[in-house]
């Protein structure tokens, strides 16, 4: 995974059975998430999905390919969650607790997709790949935070990346210690404290 060049979803890929992508990706989740890149090879993953090592190599091409459009496909599920929960909320201030929880409850009901980008993603070949800045997920962040901006009860002291970059590192922080810990204690129960800690730090002082 040392290429310069980007990687790209397979153009093929729209073209794969819909049951049958299914299964891949979730082969690719349930191994992936047991062990480093360097140590998964295709073949289990074909074996995994009951399919033929050449099905994975026509429509994903390489291991890196396979192990990124799965993951693309699992934060596209956080996205369209996370619009179809800001529908009807109105209160800003709720529009963005609302974020939080949801970001929480996904990945505390996905700890695979947590396990994976801890253990078999490597973030400067990620980097590299064209949907790596995600912009319908950030874009979503991203939008709250602008309208937070805009009714001047967010900060405005920093830059709203800054903003983000708050929210997120708590966000990523959190889930990771939950996968690391054993998923003893759920999140989503504490999800309103933990949001008012966050809110305390990037609102705009009364």
């Amino acid at each position: 995974m040392s290429s310069n060049e980007p990687i790209d979803i397979p153009p093929e890929l729209g073209r794969l059975d819909p049951q049958t992508r299914q299964r891949i990706e979730q082969a690719v989740l349930d191994i992936f998430s047991e062990r480093e890149f360097h140590r998964v090879g295709l073949i289990e993953i074909a074996r995994g999905a009951n399919v033929s090592l050449q099905t994975i190599y026509k429509y994903y091409g390489s291991k890196e390919a396979l192990l990124f459009s799965s993951l693309d496909t699992w934060l596209d599920r956080l996205t369209l969650r996370m619009l179809d929960h800001l529908q009807g909320i109105e209160d800003y201030k709720e529009r963005l607790r609302k974020v939080f929880w949801v970001t929480l409850d996904f990945f505390e009901k996905n700890p695979k997709v947590v396990q994976i980008i801890l253990s078999s993603v490597y973030i400067n070949t990620w980097q590299q790949t064209r949907n790596y800045q995600n912009p319908e997920l950030f874009g979503a962040f991203m939008k709250v935070l602008a309208e937070g901006r805009a009714k001047g009860v967010l900060t405005d002291a920093v830059d709203e990346k800054i903003l983000l970059d708050y929210m997120l590192g708590v966000l990523v922080r959190l889930v990771q210690m939950y996968v690391q810990r054993g998923m003893c204690e759920p999140l989503t129960p504490q999800a309103n404290v933990l949001f008012e800690m966050v809110w305390r730090a990037i609102s705009k002082p009364a």
